[in-house]
């Protein structure tokens, strides 16, 4: 039986690559693309809040990745951490590198964790980039590591309204700069192919964007959404129905902060989509879907002691201690999906197909529990359908 599973799944990686035969880039691993990355102020003059005492606009500092051309050069991107002047050196991402040019790419909005930061996963954000999409990733302003540190968080009330804008935001922004003739991201944005990803909070949002949230309306530019390790029952289940874009619900088995019982599986039951998938990660936790274990290198390489690393480190002993479940396994599997995910369901890439079903799991990825629903069409409306998929 084996065997026969084997070769369904061999069978379907070859009818599903295009006519030329070409196969898929590995997904789980870094794709074609050299990679660069900057930073940038998004000011939103429609929503004004109290900082300081003071009333302002809405201000947020927005990452971007993005796929730059090959032999990028300059200096490697540094990622703070928004304390203490501390963060890390990207290996990959060039600062300002010159960007693949005059060819529209997917976006896709990554939302940081509840008092986190916009780097927070920046392998996801890096690997997603050097496989063809443009990734930006805001900073939610009150609700961010240095707000939690400083003491000028938000109500979470408030954050939790504020976060679907900040997406929506972020969308209006790089459609904007790629119409822009002279800006680095002219015409590298594909305004009919935007997804939205997120960790925790930033998995609620990645989910509110697409449903709708209180009295912020969902953003029907968002075509397919990855909710990570999410915060989903912050949401009601009638919010939930309303989503009918592709969802993929990845989380961790271990993972007491948003257990995958119910969040992952109301994330994965509720949504009307005609394709949700869900992926559990036996033995991971909440913390393995973010780079909490580059935040701990970077404290113990100043000897900091270990009780102060556990308590600005999230999860460490669960994640980053030896004998926990491999934090590099976890991005792995994370990059595999999101990459196979969003190149499926916003580039339409159908060489991906394979990698989203349960038979290459239950082969290649032993240590994941898979589950796809799929609404099921008459064949004419399923031919309609794949057309309005198309940009």
């Amino acid at each position: 039986m084996k065997r026969i599973a084997r070769l369904a799944v061999l069978a379907a990686l070859v009818l599903s690559a295009p006519a030329r035969g070409q196969s898929a880039p590995d997904p789980s691993t870094l794709g074609p693309f050299a990679v660069g990355h900057e930073s940038f102020e998004l000011v939103d003059p429609s929503r004004r809040e109290i900082r300081g005492g003071v009333e302002v606009d809405r201000t947020l500092v927005v990452d971007v990745w993005y796929p730059a051309a090959p032999g990028a050069t300059g200096a490697f991107a540094f990622y703070p951490f928004q304390v203490f002047s501390l963060g890390f050196t990207s290996t990959l991402a060039r600062e300002g590198a010159a960007p693949v040019p005059n060819v529209a790419r997917p976006l896709v909005v990554f939302s940081h964790g509840n008092s986190g930061i916009s780097v927070q996963s920046t392998g996801l954000c890096e690997t997603l980039a050097s496989h063809g999409f443009v990734v930006a990733a805001p900073n939610h302003t009150g609700n961010t590591a240095s707000d939690a540190f400083f003491g000028s968080s938000f109500p979470f009330a408030t954050s939790a309204r504020n976060r679907p804008l900040d997406v929506s935001a972020v969308i209006d922004r790089m459609i904007a700069r790629s119409r822009t003739p002279g800006d680095r991201l002219f015409r590298l944005v594909n305004p009919f192919q935007i997804g939205a990803a997120g960790h925790s909070f930033g998995g609620f949002t990645a989910l509110a964007i697409a449903s709708g949230y209180a009295d912020v309306p969902a953003d029907p530019r968002v075509r397919a959404v990855m909710p990570i390790a999410p915060a989903a029952r912050i949401l009601t289940d009638d919010e939930l129905a309303r989503i009918t874009v592709p969802v993929f619900v990845l989380g961790g088995t271990e993972d007491t902060t948003t257990p995958i019982e119910p969040n992952s599986r109301v994330a994965f039951e509720e949504p009307s989509s005609r394709r949700v998938y869900r992926a559990d990660i036996v033995d991971a936790g909440h913390s393995h879907f973010a780079s909490v274990c580059k935040l701990a290198d970077v404290l113990l390489a100043l000897n900091s002691p270990l009780s102060f690393i556990r308590s600005v480190v999230p999860g460490f002993d669960q994640t980053c201690s030896e004998g926990a479940f491999p934090i590099a396994e976890a991005e792995r599997i994370q990059n595999l999906y999101a990459v196979s995910f969003f190149r499926r369901h916003l580039a339409q890439d159908s060489r991906y197909e394979a990698f989203l079903d349960l038979p290459y799991a239950q082969l290649f990825e032993p240590g994941v529990l898979f589950l796809r629903r799929n609404t099921s069409f008459p064949i004419f409306w399923s031919q309609f359908l794949q057309v309005l998929e198309r940009p």
